[in-house]
């Protein structure tokens, strides 16, 4: 059987990406403003992703870096995620963007990367708390900006000279251990700063 995803080019692979992965955030970022409500209407509720003193998105939520630019943060998950899928769907139909089109998601993306970063060390070394679906939404900014990245590096969007094109080329080449490091980066870190909570577990 022909696996479906070689038949797709590399404009096509990239859109199915960014479709999937946007769509995952845009479910976990809706849940998370359902929670926020619900809280607004009863702050003693009990939320869905509340499980033990560590695993509760209460915590965070109700935090200030939960409301960082003076509104609920999942709102712009919403929006962020939203336009991605829009993006996603336009490619697919086989739209062609202008070169400052993808520099536009390359900037977005990497304030979106750094914010996510920003909010994991919040929450887990400030807060110390965790959010399950705050985690959802930072697992799929990372793939969108490492391989916006990769996008716009191949496709010449972002020009770079002689110095960087081997760091480049590694960095194409190897996209997906970059994310997978990435996400090694943050179960070590949960993992090794709740470790007084994990080993009571066994």
């Amino acid at each position: 059987m022909v696996n479906p995803l070689k038949k797709l080019n590399r404009y096509k692979k990239f859109a199915l990406l960014l479709l999937v992965t946007a769509s995952v955030g845009l479910i976990a970022s809706f849940v998370l403003t359902l929670e926020k409500i619900q809280l607004l209407k009863d702050p003693a509720a009990q939320l869905s992703c509340s499980f033990n003193p560590v695993v509760s998105c209460g915590s965070v939520i109700t935090s200030p870096q939960g409301e960082a630019f003076g509104f609920a943060n999942p709102l712009i998950g919403l929006i962020s995620f939203s336009v991605i899928i829009t993006i996603a769907m336009g490619m697919f139909a086989g739209a062609k963007y202008k070169r400052w089109f993808w520099l536009g998601l390359q900037a977005g993306s990497i304030l979106g990367a750094i914010f996510i970063t920003w909010l994991f060390y919040e929450s887990v070394y400030v807060i110390k708390g965790l959010c399950p679906y705050c985690i959802v939404v930072w697992s799929m900014v990372i793939p969108i900006f490492v391989y916006t990245t990769r996008y716009n590096i191949m496709e010449n969007n972002i020009k770079l000279n002689r110095t960087w094109q081997g760091i480049a080329k590694w960095f194409c080449e190897n996209a997906w251990f970059i994310v997978a490091l990435w996400y090694l980066a943050i179960f070590t870190s949960i993992l090794i700063q709740f470790w007084y909570y994990w080993k009571t577990l066994f």
